[in-house]
């Protein structure tokens, strides 16, 4: 049987990726939570184990023909146990809310209180928040950050814990630019007998080569996506020691999963086989450099910084003093070919749908090979823009310069 390309079969949809590639090449990808996969990864992603069917697991399928999904699924679980240092791995979560969701459901009931960040502190949906599954099926309650000093206020964390004995505390992050102590989470999940789930979604990258500080040893569950830092494909992970093993893989499934996606199981197991060469070291270290000298330079031009600054790959823009919300800054550079996303700032008096910050990141810029000099190039482009968010010049100025920054940075030839 002879198929016919997506370009005849279907132009509308081909079109539109076709316009994505393009999108990629010619804008400047500042979301933290966003990079470039290989094409290596984009091509094991598009490939004929999306065909299989393996509810299961290797040696042990409820499907037969599965010896060579049980393959690559055995090679992406060693090779994370290897870049990670784990003793169990499931690389079957199709992303990092259903790795959370599947540590839930394997040691708590309905109702059990956990205890995570707040989101507008910079926690996630599923660390709590009353719209997510999190918070309508168990009862939760939240830290946040000192006010004065922007870090996680360790000490409320455990008053918290103390007082209201939750049975899972949650340490992690999506909007925090700095270290976080797993050590520390896991005296006071210990002093006060709860679990400790660390999600390190955003960070994984930098934990995989030593640039974080891991939590394997500290938390008794581990949860993260496998795109952002680690450059993967989208999907989840879930790390663990061995004695958790046969709660989490029956949380996976039959209890929140189906069949599992095959196809991208062989393209984390790509990624991960990337993570473990050595360059992959080099560029996480270029990401933390890259990071710390946006936030220098956008300093240096007068923006208030959350933390005052970086210790990973993200950071954090307080607009208060700006006299712009991040919703009308996210739209404004966005026009410019700068895209960035809004978001709460600690404390912050906005709601969520206008908010008072903006969140950068540079592992995708990281990715096309820039370095410190782009970056301070890109913080002048920002200033520009949020200096003159209603100028139609200007916004055109700095397209045309961002669109000359990208050619010299090719990306997906």
């Amino acid at each position: 049987m002879k198929e016919k390309r997506l370009e005849e079969t279907d132009y509308q949809v081909y079109r539109a990726i076709q316009a994505e590639i393009t999108r990629e090449r010619n804008n400047l990808l500042m979301i933290a939570s966003e990079n470039y996969a290989s094409e290596s990864v984009i091509e094991a992603q598009a490939n004929v184990m999306t065909n299989k069917y393996a509810e299961g697991y290797p040696g042990a399928r409820y499907y037969g023909g599965c010896e060579y999904v049980d393959e690559v699924e055995r090679l992406a679980v060693e090779r994370a146990k290897r870049l990670f240092g784990a003793e169990y791995v499931n690389v079957q979560p199709h992303s990092g809310s259903q790795a959370n969701m599947s540590v839930y459901l394997s040691v708590l009931k309905p109702g059990d209180l956990i205890l995570g960040m707040d989101l507008s502190h910079g926690g996630h949906l599923t660390h709590g928040s009353p719209v997510s599954f999190s918070g309508m099926i168990y009862r939760a309650i939240s830290y946040g950050l000192d006010q004065k000093s922007q870090r996680i206020d360790y000490d409320q964390v455990r008053d918290l814990a103390k007082t209201h004995k939750p049975k899972i505390i949650i340490a992690g992050a999506s909007a925090y630019p700095r270290f976080i102590d797993f050590h520390r989470f896991s005296e006071i999940a210990s002093e006060t007998g709860a679990y400790l789930m660390a999600d390190m979604a955003h960070i994984a990258g930098l934990v995989a080569v030593g640039l974080h500080p891991s939590p394997v040893g500290s938390a008794d569950f581990i949860t993260t996506t496998t795109h952002k830092t680690l450059r993967g494909p989208r999907g989840g992970l879930i790390l663990s020691q061995e004695e958790h093993a046969e709660k989490l893989n029956k949380a996976v499934f039959p209890g929140i999963q189906g069949g599992p996606l095959m196809h991208i199981i062989a393209a984390k197991a790509v990624a991960f086989g990337e993570a473990l060469r050595t360059e992959f070291s080099g560029y996480q270290r270029q990401v933390v450099t890259n990071a710390r000298a946006l936030a220098e330079e956008l300093m240096g031009l007068g923006f208030n910084l959350v933390t005052g600054g970086t210790d990973n790959h993200l950071i954090l823009i307080d607009l208060t003093l700006k006299g712009i919300t991040g919703k009308e800054a996210e739209g404004a550079l966005g026009q410019a070919g700068i895209v960035v996303n809004k978001n709460s700032v600690p404390f912050d008096k906005r709601g969520p749908r206008i908010t008072s910050g903006l969140r950068l990141g540079t592992p995708a810029m990281t990715t096309r090979g820039m370095k410190e000099d782009e970056m301070k190039i890109i913080a002048g482009f920002i200033r520009k823009v949020l200096e003159n968010p209603g100028s139609d010049k200007i916004l055109t100025g700095v397209r045309e310069a961002v669109l000359d920054l990208c050619s010299g940075f090719p990306i997906y030839q």
